[in-house]
């Protein structure tokens, strides 16, 4: 996870909590997190580095959309990542 870059961590959390979300609902709800565009130049080839590493799995719905899920590796590196974000995040 610590050779990721912050939107490629957002891309997880944002197929984990969905179910087998389409590249258009990932890319929706990023644009509700960061209130502005996502163009497709940016969200798909960063999508398709998380397939190549092992982290998201990528099928096939029909002939134009594809939908996404993370892998177990996926799963356990945003449980690590939470994990680690839990030692500093809430401490006072």
């Amino acid at each position: 996870m610590h050779d990721l870059t912050g939107f490629q961590r957002d891309l997880l959390y944002a197929i984990i909590g969905r179910d087998d979300p389409h590249g258009l609902a990932i890319k929706e709800e990023l644009e509700d997190y960061y209130e502005k565009e996502i163009h497709h130049g940016r969200l798909y080839p960063n999508l398709d580095t998380l397939v190549e590493k092992g982290l998201v799995e990528k099928g096939q719905r029909d002939r134009r959309t594809n939908f996404y899920t993370l892998t177990r590796r996926g799963r356990r590196e945003v449980d690590a990542r939470r994990e680690w974000e839990d030692q500093y995040v809430g401490k006072e």
